[in-house]
């Protein structure tokens, strides 16, 4: 946690910020004093007790909920982080509007993740990594991608970006989104059957969905076993997006060919998870689309500007959808 106040020979012209992160960060420290140079960026531990009373705005990079306790007058909370699902119900509870970072950088990095891993399923890398270990040559019919139907579940900035890339790449793309959304060539559902129709079409299946009340285990024994056999799954959104046993057994009985998972139930992934030696499960430690320190410094800092200059409050987080 590291508290943002004004430059010492100007202490009292505007309220203080805080910086709350599970471990300080001279990077993410440097990164916010470059970009909000009008502002003094200092640790938590000098972050006194007035101070902490003082704040009014608090920028979060994944930190723990209950750090935000501290700071009981706070106007505002603007995460770095595109996930906000841990600390929503704080920030609901006490009324406070949270607003999530929306990062055209952070947007591409997906894009080009989701496209990597579905070039890897459809390309047959895993089996070829399996035939390796087997010191087998057996080379495999090519299908190309217009053959290939990529479903995209979660159509907001990442998914759009990610169904960009993919159409670019040649592929067939249809996308599910709880709420109806538009996207040029694609073939876009929301509601249940919707949702039904998608993963009973698509040969990979693209998890870019937040974690709310109604996407934890939207993907349940019943969804996954309306799959294409064979079909696979990348999972760049929420561990607990998927039930993780229906996912694994459907692995284990052949069903589903393979599973590319970032992100876990619990982060990081315990050493003894069966997950790890799952043959047909590729293990990624959370860095699908990592923050840009540097460009999401600017956003907030952009943000930060606009609020001590008018007093307005960026678009925040509904916290009845969850995002």
């Amino acid at each position: 946690m590291i508290w943002a106040g004004s430059m010492q020979n100007d202490q009292h012209a505007k309220p203080a910020i805080v910086f709350l992160s599970k471990h300080a960060d001279a990077r993410w420290l440097a990164a916010l004093q470059s970009a909000m140079p009008a502002e003094h960026i200092v640790s938590d531990q000098q972050c006194s007790d007035e101070a902490a009373a003082a704040t009014q705005i608090a920028i979060v990079a994944d930190p723990s909920p209950e750090q935000l306790l501290r700071f009981p007058n706070l106007l505002w909370i603007h995460s770095v982080w595109a996930g906000v699902e841990r600390l929503l119900p704080i920030a609901a509870a006490r009324n406070i509007p949270l607003v999530r970072l929306i990062d055209p950088t952070l947007a591409r990095a997906m894009g080009e993740a989701v496209l990597a891993w579905t070039l890897y399923l459809h390309r047959d890398m895993p089996r070829y990594a399996a035939q390796q270990r087997e010191q087998s040559w057996r080379p495999h019919s090519y299908i190309p991608p217009q053959e290939i139907t990529v479903g995209i579940l979660g159509l907001g900035e990442l998914g759009r970006e990610a169904a960009r890339r993919l159409l670019d790449a040649g592929y067939r793309v249809t996308g599910w989104s709880q709420s109806p959304k538009k996207i040029d060539d694609v073939e876009t559902f929301t509601d249940e059957t919707g949702l039904r129709t998608v993963l009973s079409n698509a040969n990979i299946v693209v998890v870019l969905l937040p974690l709310t009340r109604e996407t934890r285990h939207l993907l349940n024994p019943e969804q996954i076993g309306l799959m294409q056999k064979g079909a696979s799954i990348i999972n760049f959104a929420r561990g607990a997006v998927i039930a993780t046993d229906a996912l694994v057994d459907a692995l284990s009985e052949d069903r589903l060919s393979h599973a590319v998972l970032d992100v876990f139930d619990e982060e990081p992934l315990a050493a003894d998870s069966p997950l790890w030696k799952h043959s047909k499960i590729t293990v990624l430690p959370h860095i699908s689309a990592p923050t840009n320190r540097h460009t999401a410094s600017n956003i907030v800092a952009a943000n930060v500007a606009a609020f001590r200059g008018s007093g307005a409050v960026p678009m925040a987080v509904n916290a009845t959808r969850g995002y």
